[in-house]
């Protein structure tokens, strides 16, 4: 069987301008912007549900996802990041960019490179909760909204990526 090549990335422009149709869709359908951390937090509070109902009940962060009686399972966040993980699967099958590959530099071996990536998904999540939002929300919603919020929670992102980049270069080259 021939083996064939991967296709060429989009042109970034492009996927930007059609990340912006999708925003646009998502507030003329939904009537709000997109979103992933709140998808994150319904799984996680019909987790909680299922072992400690109570708990869910008296923790009001947590109780605003139970909205009558319903499941957290059936917000729309949680179908939207099915979606996304649906739809880039399908995009990389029909690239043929699919692969079994850990992405890292020659000078760390793959359990560091997990390790780090772990701890660095870790800190997005903890600093999405700070921000009551994750990238997605805070920079696409919330910066579509022009909330001052989301726009200097995007340039503390910016700052922390430039200000890890140069010590954590070595780990690339």
């Amino acid at each position: 069987m021939e083996s064939k090549s991967a296709q060429p990335y989009w042109n970034p422009y492009v996927a930007g301008v059609g990340l912006g149709l999708v925003l646009l869709a998502s507030f003329v359908v939904m009537g709000r912007g997109l979103g992933a951390s709140g998808a994150v937090a319904s799984v996680i509070t019909a987790g909680l549900d299922v072992v400690a109902p109570s708990h869910v009940a008296n923790n009001p962060a947590l109780a605003e996802y139970l909205k009558e009686g319903t499941s957290p399972l059936k917000d729309w966040l949680v179908f939207e990041v099915l979606g996304v993980f649906v739809g880039g699967y399908i995009s990389g099958m029909l690239a043929h960019r699919v692969t079994r590959v850990v992405e890292k530099g020659p000078h760390i071996s793959t359990p560091r490179r997990l390790v780090f990536a772990f701890v660095g998904g870790v800190l997005m999540g903890v600093g999405a909760k700070f921000a009551r939002g994750c990238t997605s929300g805070q920079a696409l919603t919330g910066g579509a909204l022009l909330n001052a919020g989301s726009w200097a929670f995007m340039i503390m992102v910016f700052a922390g990526a430039y200000a890890l980049a140069y010590p954590m270069r070595r780990q690339w080259l």
